[in-house]
C-alpha cells in the first residue's frame, strides 16, 4: 500500500533582537536546527519544502546540509499564514482578540494557501512510499494535525509546537491519517525547548 510519511518541523527560534519583520534565526535557533539536522542526517527524504520567511529558509538550509542530494523547494503554501478564518464566537477572549488581529486579505489568502498545502501533502501518493520534510510554522502544523484527526476546525487554536520539534503524519488510501509523532523534541536539551509559552508550562 502506497504511503506518505510527512515530517513537519517548526522553524528554529526567531531572532527577536533584529529589526524588521522578516528576521532570521537567533543563536539558539541555529543550534536547534543543527541538532535537528543531526537527528535527520541521511534520512531518505525525496524532498525538503520550506516557506519563504527567513527563519524557515535558514532552518531548511541547516537541515538540508545533512541531507546531501535531497532537493529543496520554497513554497508560499507552507509559509506563515492564517490557516482558517475561524469564527471567534464562543472562543476564549484571548483567542478572539488574537483572531481580530488579522486583516481581510490575510483572512482570504491564508486559508487559500493552507488548502493548497493540504491538497499537496495531506494525501497518499499514487504509488510507492514517500518521505517528505516540510519546514514551516506553528499554525500550519496545528492545522495539519487537526485535519488528520478530523477535529473541529477551531481546534487548530491552542496547538503550540516547539521550535525544531518534529511531528510525523502518515497518509494511506482507504484508512484515516495516522499521527505517528507529535512535537517530538528528543534531539533538543531542555534549555533549547521553546514554544512561546511561559517556561514553567514546560516542566
Amino acid at each position: 500500500m502506497a504511503s506518505r510519511l510527512l515530517y513537519l518541523v517548526r522553524h528554529g527560534e526567531q531572532d527577536r533582537a533584529e529589526e524588521g519583520g522578516d528576521t532570521g534565526l537567533s543563536a539558539r535557533g541555529r543550534r536547534q536546527a543543527e541538532l535537528l539536522a543531526a537527528r535527520l542526517r541521511g534520512a531518505p527524504f525525496v524532498a525538503v519544502h520550506h516557506g519563504p520567511a527567513r527563519r524557515a529558509v535558514e532552518t531548511a538550509e541547516l537541515v538540508a546540509a545533512a541531507l546531501p542530494g535531497v532537493p529543496v523547494h520554497c513554497a508560499e503554501s507552507v509559509g506563515d499564514h492564517l490557516p482558517h478564518d475561524t469564527d471567534p464566537a464562543g472562543l476564549p477572549p484571548a483567542y478572539a482578540e488574537f483572531l481580530a488581529g488579522f486583516d481581510e486579505r490575510e483572512r482570504a489568502d491564508g486559508p487559500r494557501r493552507t488548502a493548497e498545502a493540504v491538497a499537496r501533502f495531506a494525501t497518499a501518493p499514487a504509488e510507492g512510499d514517500v518521505r517528505e520534510l516540510v519546514i514551516t510554522h506553528n499554525f500550519l502544523i496545528a492545522w495539519l494535525v487537526r485535519h488528520a484527526l478530523e477535529a473541529p476546525e477551531r481546534r487548530w487554536l491552542g496547538l503550540n509546537h516547539h521550535n525544531c520539534g518534529l511531528t510525523v503524519l502518515r497518509y494511506r488510501d482507504g484508512v484515516p491519517p495516522t499521527l505517528i509523532a507529535h512535537n517530538d523534541v528528543a534531539h533538543l536539551p531542555p534549555d533549547l525547548r521553546a514554544t512561546g509559552l511561559p517556561a514553567d508550562y514546560l516542566l
